[in-house]
């Protein structure tokens, strides 16, 4: 908490007064110079929520006058990565952090608090918890299911007699965007698509996803035990990535995701970015009733087939090397956040989530493109988030040779081979 800086000496003597007359009376819960004050780091990676999760805490610590939370947010699932270990090898450790599933719990299991007995991995749905159950224990709670495609503008797809329910089929996308780019003019776009190739989890995890889930059964764990990595679908991920970065804003390389949601989309440059419901708090931000009424998502098509891709992004973990009294308030600020009714109001209302756990009313998830991938997963159409469960630092390989495949530095066969000799020599180690 920030203090006035006081100057003069009638000020500075009041001041000292002050101090000295709380130090002779009796220490509250509420006394920022407290004894009983734990303070809880959080070091967490989603920056589509930061400003509500940081009003949520403030919501907690005036409940809990002797809990005092810092939160430091580093945007970016690669950024974030190299951020953690940073953290970790400063000494400067987090309570409380995110990990990504199976590989992340095996490199940092000397870490991982068992989160077991804690109200919110009781109420957690099933199959949520799958990627961070080891040996009995419970190593991570899940931030919420996200699901992610391609997300559209209503009104170019409707001014370009374009009917999104009927593009369910690559061929079916490769008509429609043709025909969108053909009317660029008329429809006022600088391109179909923005496509963030400098974003390497864009294609590195997200993409690649798509087209790598069918080899493991659409099953994380399995994902993380193979030893190899075929390309079965490569010639389908080829194609997405070809006519992504063709009817894209250019140069695809140079494109960040705060100009392909915030700059392109959100101002409807574009018709379609791939990306998930995550975006949606940044393009409301920008423009209400465009988030509110005029976007949907279709799934990313593999060939013939189109399912939505739909899991849990990340989980929150507690650091058991921390003190045992912050990882116990670690816990019970968990337990608030997704079971108090206050905390549910604001997943629901505020985080715009789309609950990883049971005790919800559905029916008030609060934006359009989250309603649409619950349908998604309603109804089974939806294939397993296996990136989670990619050796480590693959997926920033592949997103890397992608880069060097659309500037003509690497060829596609060339790519395959590469990633394939890269999965099995990290998954040697």
């Amino acid at each position: 908490m920030n203090r006035k800086k006081w100057y003069g000496g009638i000020f500075s003597v009041l001041l000292i007064f002050s101090v000295i007359l709380a130090g002779c009376s009796s220490s509250t819960g509420g006394n920022s110079d407290s004894k009983d004050k734990v303070t809880l780091d959080i070091f967490q990676f989603k920056v589509e929520f930061k400003s509500q999760f940081e009003k949520l805490v403030k919501q907690y610590e005036k409940e809990n006058p002797d809990v005092k939370i810092k939160i430091s947010t580093v945007g970016g699932g690669n950024d974030y990565k190299s951020a953690i270990t940073a953290k970790f090898a400063s000494g400067e450790e987090p309570a409380v952090f995110n990990i990504g599933g199976p590989v992340d719990v095996k490199q940092y299991k000397d870490r991982l608090s068992d989160l077991k007995d804690t109200k919110a991995a009781a109420a957690a749905l099933d199959g949520t918890l799958a990627g961070v159950e080891e040996d009995g224990q419970v190593l991570g709670l899940p931030f919420n299911q996200e699901g992610y495609g391609l997300i559209y503008n209503k009104r170019i797809f409707k001014e370009a007699g374009i009917n999104p329910e009927e593009i369910t089929s690559y061929k079916a996308l490769e008509a429609a965007v043709k025909k969108m780019d053909s009317q660029k003019d008329k429809l006022k776009i600088e391109a179909v698509f923005a496509y963030p190739v400098k974003e390497k989890w864009v294609t590195g995890n997200h993409l690649s996803n798509v087209f790598l889930a069918p080899e493991f059964d659409g099953n994380v764990l399995e994902a993380s035990k193979s030893p190899t990595v075929k390309f079965t679908d490569g010639d389908k991920f080829k194609q997405m990535v070809d006519i992504q970065n063709k009817y894209s804003v250019q140069p695809t390389t140079s494109l960040d995701y705060s100009q392909q949601v915030e700059e392109l989309f959100s101002l409807e440059k574009v018709a379609i970015i791939q990306q998930g419901n995550w975006v949606y708090n940044t393009v409301y931000d920008m423009d209400p009733e465009l988030a509110e009424k005029g976007i949907g998502i279709i799934p990313i098509p593999n060939g013939d087939k189109a399912g939505m891709p739909v899991g849990v992004p990340n989980y929150w973990a507690v650091n058991k090397k921390s003190d045992e009294k912050v990882q116990e308030e670690a816990k019970k600020f968990l337990d608030w956040m997704y079971t108090s009714e206050e905390g549910k109001k604001a997943v629901l209302e505020d985080f715009k989530f789309i609950p990883a756990y049971e005790g919800y009313d559905i029916e008030k998830i609060a934006d359009p493109i989250s309603k649409e991938i619950y349908k998604y997963s309603q109804d089974g159409n939806t294939i397993g988030w296996v990136f989670n469960g990619y050796p480590v630092g693959w997926n920033d390989e592949l997103g890397a040779s992608v880069q060097k495949y659309v500037t003509g530095k690497l060829t596609w066969d060339e790519l395959v081979q590469q990633n394939i000799e890269n999965w099995e020599k990290i998954h040697s180690k």
